[in-house]
């Protein structure tokens, strides 16, 4: 076993303290990455888990961004889970909005991988063309165009009305049908899982399905038995990511509703209600605790996704 050699200095009662010269000589080899991480350092404590610790310290507070916050206990938890209608309202748009985006989305991304799997000309192209809604989708334009679309002189009601003689409503200030628009938004925003199907269904041995078709096993129950199971680990993480987004949402429902969480509040999303109490009534102490009350919802909803993962995610191993 080798030694490592130290140096001796004075401690502070005059007697030899070791310093070992591997602890120094790490150092000064890392050196070179700590300076190159410390942008990174830099952003992480002063723009993520400073204000993310502050925040937590408002919640606590009654604070209206123009006099010094005021220790209210937890007094805004209390209203929350007591007497805010407002909240209740938005948990519900929300968690219907989660409930049917995230599915769809994910339904409809995996039919397309599957059909690009089979192998077209131009693959690409059709797949950039494909993805470009996961980059716009979130923008202020395309939630004006979303706008206009459904309004109720828009093209979506110019078109059933010319092809089938229907008369639509007014899909944006319906409050039957408002939720249901940004929920469609969201699907067409499908591109970014379905790249990352596809490049799970490239990774499915194919002498796999050619073994099936030996057995006589046809498509669809190649499908259930031989895709999916085999896919479970893609699945597992644009479930995930697509739920997370989910939850944040927040550009079509502002955009779309002007910002008033649509009529009857059937718009208003959770992350639009927070917004509302943060900068329209500047009630900022309120509004931190709605959102580490968000973020123990995403934090809840990601542990029982890993913890249940174990009963129907498969792995190779």
């Amino acid at each position: 076993m080798s030694v490592q050699p130290t140096t001796w200095v004075e401690g502070p009662a005059h007697r030899p303290v070791a310093r070992p010269k591997g602890l120094r000589l790490a150092w000064g080899r890392n050196a070179p990455a700590y300076l190159f991480l410390t942008p990174w350092l830099i952003g992480f404590f002063g723009l993520t888990l400073g204000p993310a610790l502050a925040s937590l310290y408002l919640s606590f507070t009654d604070y209206d961004l123009i006099q010094a916050p005021h220790w209210a206990g937890a007094a805004n938890y209390v209203r929350i889970a007591t007497a805010d209608p407002k909240f209740v309202a938005a948990m519900k748009v929300t968690f219907l909005y989660v409930a049917l985006s995230v599915p769809l989305k994910l339904i409809f991304a995996l039919a397309i991988a599957m059909m690009f799997n089979r192998g077209i000309r131009g693959l690409p192209i059709y797949r950039a063309i494909f993805y470009l809604p996961s980059l716009l989708g979130a923008s202020v334009a395309i939630s004006v165009l979303w706008r206009q679309l459904f309004a109720s002189d828009g093209l979506i009601n110019l078109v059933l009305w010319q092809l089938f003689g229907i008369e639509g409503p007014s899909w944006i200030s319906n409050p039957n049908y408002s939720i249901y628009t940004l929920v469609i938004l969201s699907v067409w925003q499908f591109g970014s899982p379905m790249i990352i199907f596809l490049a799970g269904l490239r990774q499915v041995p194919t002498d796999i399905y050619e073994a099936a078709n030996l057995d006589g096993a046809g498509p669809v129950r190649q499908f259930f038995r031989i895709t999916l199971p085999l896919l479970t680990p893609v699945i597992f993480f644009n479930v995930v990511i697509q739920t997370i987004d989910a939850f944040k949402a927040f550009t079509p429902a502002f955009v779309i509703s002007s910002g008033t969480g649509g009529p009857i509040n059937s718009t208003l999303f959770y992350t639009l209600y927070l917004y509302q109490e943060a900068f329209s009534f500047l009630r900022m102490g309120y509004a931190s605790a709605l959102a580490w009350i968000l973020v123990v919802m995403i934090a809840t909803f990601t542990a029982i996704s890993f913890l249940s993962a174990r009963y129907w995610v498969h792995y190779d191993d």
